[in-house]
């Protein structure tokens, strides 16, 4: 958010900034989602929904997990969020209170650790690493659990590394939650944003494992372009749901009627859309790897997922230099006028978070730019290791 705002202030002062900050897609959100908003208000759908939303929505959803998953979700296990963010919100306070530790793995989408905090609970890490590509081990999770813990919190593909769990490591998840009845919540806000077709069916998993202790969260956002409509989705057993239901309607109430309508257009309708923009993602990704890797000393891994490339920079930082990600990027900014996410934000230093999802003239630009930077400030001895 820092970088955003940062980013819109230098361009009011009419700076020319390549942003590669950005948590959006840059495309449009797809032509039949928005004619489905226009006919909605044409008929003056704009009054108060249910709370949890309104049944056809809810229906689309569960038939969109169908299609996708082979699972079976009633609709009285959904409710619909402003954005995938308040389905975890909900989920934190419905589940989570003072005394309980929840893991999750990092580096980490912030938001996660801080809503546990907002629940009063504590939020508990564990760590993954640049060497297998930031990759979600359960063990890892495990090793991280004691008396107090009372749930795990997985996002994947992840946010900022792109990384994927596997099937495997998310069933060891699963039935360690059964067995210890404690909570286990899969953010898949990133869900549609996977490159390669690895198995990553974990709604059966869970349907399958520990369906009386599982939640998932998912969202329009990312994979229809739909940011700005907020809409995102909760799915668990009926008494959680039930609890996220009372949390909202004593704060957002329903999410946009509007938006509801075209939630539905997205989720029923052609899929072609979500296709083409990965297609575009995967060039993105694999180009600018290509072109950032050719300097040794920036070091990553191609993401599995989403649409970021997460660059391990500790080779470009000394003692005589920048010392953090957080100054180096600042510095990338001022001198260069490219902006990236330093991993300080991520619960990661030493570490940048770069988002593709911008055009490839732009891409190509910054990545120019960026490599010129570490070209005039990196210790020349790491370049020669």
């Amino acid at each position: 958010m820092k970088v955003g705002a940062t980013v819109a202030r230098l361009r009011r002062a009419g700076v020319e900034v390549i942003d590669f900050g950005a948590g959006e897609p840059d495309f449009s959100t797809p032509d039949a989602i928005k004619v489905a908003a226009h006919q909605a208000l044409d008929a003056n759908f704009t009054r108060y929904t249910p709370v949890a939303g309104i049944a056809d929505l809810k229906k689309a959803i569960c038939d969109r997990y169908k299609a996708d998953y082979g699972v079976d979700y009633k609709e009285t296990q959904v409710i619909v969020t402003a954005g995938g963010k308040q389905a975890l919100y909900n989920t934190a306070l419905s589940l989570f209170g003072p005394g309980d530790e929840v893991i999750t793995h990092a580096p980490c989408w912030p938001t996660i650790p801080e809503q546990v905090k907002l629940a009063d609970a504590t939020p508990v890490f564990a760590r993954t690493h640049v060497e297998d590509g930031f990759s979600v081990h359960a063990q890892a999770m495990l090793d991280a659990v004691t008396p107090r813990t009372r749930g795990l919190i997985v996002n994947s593909p992840g946010n900022p590394t792109g990384a994927l769990i596997s099937e495997a490591d998310l069933r060891t998840l699963a039935e360690f939650a059964a067995a210890q009845n404690i909570w286990l919540v899969v953010d898949l806000c990133y869900e549609k944003l996977i490159y390669d077709p690895v198995p990553h069916n974990l709604p059966k998993i869970l349907a399958e494992t520990c369906p009386d202790q599982a939640v998932v969260c998912g969202s329009a956002s990312k994979a229809y372009a739909m940011t700005g409509w907020r809409c995102g989705w909760q799915i668990g057993p009926q008494a959680v749901i039930a609890a996220s239901d009372a949390i909202q309607s004593h704060s957002t109430s329903n999410v946009a009627s509007i938006t509801q309508k075209a939630a539905i257009a997205a989720l029923v309708g052609s899929q072609a859309p979500v296709t083409a923009m990965l297609d575009e993602y995967r060039k993105r990704r694999d180009q600018l790897h290509a072109w950032l890797t050719a300097d040794p000393r920036l070091r990553c891994r191609k993401p599995a997922g989403a649409f970021y490339l997460f660059v391990d920079i500790s080779d470009t930082l000394s003692p005589d230099g920048f010392r953090t990600s957080l100054d180096w990027a600042d510095a990338l900014l001022e001198e260069q006028k490219v902006a990236v996410t330093p991993g300080e934000a991520f619960d990661a230093p030493g570490t940048i978070r770069i988002s593709y999802a911008t055009s490839m003239e732009l891409l190509k630009e910054g990545s120019a730019r960026l490599l010129a930077f570490v070209a005039k400030h990196a210790p020349q001895t790491a370049a020669a290791g």
